[in-house]
């Protein structure tokens, strides 16, 4: 478990862009110094952290989406780097 709260509210960090880029045919995050392309799992978590939905609701969210259940694991552990990095910071 990565510790992450279901009521916590992911969001983008301060000076990040996340965007779709046809030409890379995926979600780049997009920061002063470049831009990390992310793969498909990433990019489907990421656009649903806009600070307003709880990690909950986005689990909930990617299950339904993609017809799945047990994604919490997965959602929590990428949330986990995710923060690490500083692509996410939490609103609660």
């Amino acid at each position: 478990m990565s510790g992450i709260a279901g009521s916590a509210r992911p969001g983008l960090g301060h000076g990040l862009k996340l965007q779709w880029e046809p030409a890379q045919d995926a979600h780049v995050l997009l920061f002063p110094e470049g831009m990390v392309k992310l793969n498909g799992s990433a990019g489907a978590i990421m656009s649903r952290c806009d600070g307003l939905r709880t990690v909950a609701e986005i689990v909930a969210d990617l299950e339904r989406a993609y017809g799945a259940t047990g994604l919490a694991p997965d959602v929590e552990a990428f949330l986990a780097l995710a923060l690490q990095k500083r692509w996410l910071e939490l609103r609660e």
